[in-house]
């Protein structure tokens, strides 16, 4: 078994050293959970942006106050970094990096595969690697561990692998890090029992099982249930709409049978870091078995239409009041991939402006959680949000509401706007003239 006895014994006892690579939606919330539940923890991250936020007691998420940044620095057990020569004062190394996918819906490992690269440079005996961040099945195995294996060390002799999938909802005000249970997969008892040692220590509950590969496809089932169920009401949505029928209203009289329905909601399109990314993992790993995957790849491509679809609707609203989308000036109401957060990853509201300005329309946007445009791995609109205001809102010849902000005053929205195209059913007036579900 190696040396590794003291390893589980130091994590019990509180003793080992924790680092998060990659310090996001999901890395910052974990290292906090460490660092309240007693351990000496080392954020790392190649943004400068946000080493110098966090050392200077400041968020950059909205829903982490900087009070709890403050009080992490000052137990002196929270430290931020950019040097990963530091890895090798670590115990327990997680890595939370992005998984997105390339032009071509393949799996962009590169993130994962970097930061391998650089644990493997400062790799020591009996540290524990554990990685989060969602992919295929055998990524563990097949990626990271010949990566970290460079070192000269050998993965369940000298050092401890394990994989544990994030379920981080952002702004979720019933689940948190702390109280979502954790699926913990590994390949050897001692990793396992490391890795489910170490989670203990801040989560409600460890779920172990058995293998990375288990825990890996554990995440993508979470996640392709979630996109195929929303395909599905957005499919329902675009057919009941061409009959006249209010789908919203179906689904809420659907709830009411209390088993065997769970309600899933339509929108304009996919966003968030899992649900529009997570399922493609899992065809493409599918195709070297020969599996076709015609559930994940058709609830991908209608999830992936319906931001077409919003604009055709826009088309026409404007076409009913004698206007054409080209030279028309459009506010997009919301960036943000859902309600009351500031993440804006794979946002469809991205998308939505993307169509509009390549069909010649005038777009402006209004969030207060996003009051300038980031630059995406996708996109670069060099963009600020407009001031919310009845004055405002009469300049647009439509608002178009993406994202169903809390804050939003819909009554003013919808009193001096001068059409409403409501993708969220934000607007619960039935057939008002100014407003049009999309």
């Amino acid at each position: 078994m190696g040396t590794g006895m003291g390893l589980k014994e130091r994590i019990e006892s509180k003793d080992a050293i924790v680092g998060v690579i990659g310090l996001g939606y999901v890395g910052l919330p974990l290292l906090l959970e460490f660092v309240e539940a007693g351990f000496q923890s080392i954020g790392f991250d190649i943004d400068e942006y946000k080493i110098n936020t966090l050392r200077e007691g400041k968020t950059y998420i909205r829903h982490i106050p900087k009070e709890r940044i403050e009080k992490a620095l000052s137990t002196g057990r929270f430290q931020v970094t950019g040097d990963f020569s530091r890895i090798a004062e670590l115990d327990c190394i997680i890595v939370a990096v992005p998984t997105p996918l390339d032009s071509h819906l393949q799996p962009d490992l590169s993130y994962i595969e970097n930061t391998a690269e650089a644990i493997s440079k400062h790799l020591r005996k009996d540290q524990l690697v554990v990685l989060e961040s969602s992919t295929w099945p055998g990524t563990t195995e097949e990626v990271m561990r010949p990566i970290l294996e460079k070192s000269g060390l050998v993965c369940r002799k000298d050092f401890w692998l394990a994989f544990s999938p994030e379920r981080e909802d952002p702004n979720n005000s019933k689940y948190s890090t702390k109280t979502i249970p954790k699926v913990v997969g590994a390949n050897d008892p001692y990793s396992l029992a490391c890795a489910c040692a170490l989670y203990d220590k801040v989560v409600v509950r460890t779920v172990p099982v058995s293998s990375s590969q288990v825990a890996e496809a554990t995440k993508l089932l979470e996640n392709i249930f979630r996109s195929v169920n929303i395909a599905l009401v957005n499919e329902m949505k675009m057919i009941l709409d061409r009959m006249g029928i209010d789908v919203w209203e179906v689904i809420e009289a659907a709830s009411t049978k209390p088993f065997g329905f769970m309600p899933f909601y339509p929108g304009p399109g996919l966003g968030g870091h899992c649900i529009p990314i997570d399922p493609f993992y899992l065809s493409w790993k599918a195709r070297e078995f020969d599996i076709p995957t015609r559930f994940i790849e058709l609830a991908g491509e209608i999830n992936r239409q319906m931001p077409y679809w919003v604009i055709e609707k826009l088309i026409d609203a404007l076409n009913a009041r004698g206007k054409s989308l080209k030279g028309t000036k459009i506010l997009i109401l919301g960036v943000a991939y859902k309600k009351d957060v500031d993440d804006m990853r794979e946002s469809p509201s991205l998308k939505l402006i993307e169509i509009l300005l390549s069909k010649g329309a005038r777009v402006d946007y209004h969030d207060p959680y996003i009051p300038v445009m980031p630059k995406m791995r996708e996109y670069h609109y060099e963009m600020k949000s407009v001031e919310l205001s009845p004055n405002v809102l009469k300049r647009y010849d439509a608002v178009l509401i993406a994202t169903d902000h809390s804050c939003f005053d819909y009554e003013m929205i919808l009193e001096h706007a001068q059409l409403v195209v409501d993708t969220r059913n934000a607007i619960k007036k039935k057939d008002h003239p100014k407003v049009v579900k999309a």
